[in-house]
């Protein structure tokens, strides 16, 4: 893939998804913009599949959906609501961590820089970037498992992890792209370019493609 090429690539991915129902955290964000709910539905998002986070987020919210109302239940009780999503017990205790810190440090609200997204416990680079996009409307790219493959596998960036991608991207994704890049290729990247065997015979990508570290393909 030629870096220009991206001019190109972004409108073709913005109509191809289209046909698919935005991930997650991405339609919650088109529907409401609370950083409080967005930032709790990415964190419950790591490590599990978007199917069963969809069934969990709602159980949570319908407990509490605000730091306040949070913090009178304890980790024991919303781990009993959020299970079996990935690493339960640990994000029960990390709700409650960041709800109380979000009352006695920001007034109850989600902080909109940066730093101090990422001093909340739980929160590393990537839920920090969605949150700042999703909610904020802040110049931020979030790179997840599906950004960071993609970008590499078109031939974009040649990173090894989804940090050093968010860093290279960064440094030549042009600035109009950066708030919507991550919902782009979640999507694509879970109904067409998928980790194993992507379906590269639908793909109206596939002359921009580098297919770098394909080995199998429909």
């Amino acid at each position: 893939m030629k870096e220009h090429e991206i001019h190109q690539i972004i409108p073709i991915l913005r109509e191809t998804i289209k046909q698919w129902p935005p991930a997650l955290v991405d339609g919650m964000a088109q529907t409401e913009r609370n950083p409080y709910k967005i930032l709790l539905a990415t964190i419950l998002s790591l490590r599990t599949r978007d199917s069963m986070t969809a069934r969990v987020v709602p159980k949570l919210f319908a407990l509490a959906d605000m730091p306040g109302e949070m913090v009178k239940h304890s980790p024991e009780t919303i781990a009993e609501v959020i299970y079996p999503i990935g690493f339960y017990h640990n994000k029960a205790r990390q709700i409650v961590e960041i709800s109380q810190i979000l009352l006695t440090e920001h007034d109850g609200q989600v902080p909109s820089d940066l730093e101090a997204l990422l001093k909340l416990p739980g929160v590393g680079r990537k839920t920090a970037n969605l949150v700042l996009t999703a909610c904020f409307q802040k110049a931020a790219i979030c790179v997840d498992i599906h950004v960071h493959r993609i970008s590499n596998r078109w031939g974009y960036v040649q990173t090894k992890t989804p940090e050093k991608s968010e860093f290279a991207l960064r440094d030549k994704l042009p600035l109009e792209y950066w708030l919507q890049y991550n919902a782009l290729l979640v999507t694509f990247g879970q109904n067409l370019c998928t980790p194993i065997s992507p379906w590269c015979s639908k793909c109206p990508l596939t002359q921009f493609c580098a297919r770098v570290g394909v080995t199998k393909s429909r």
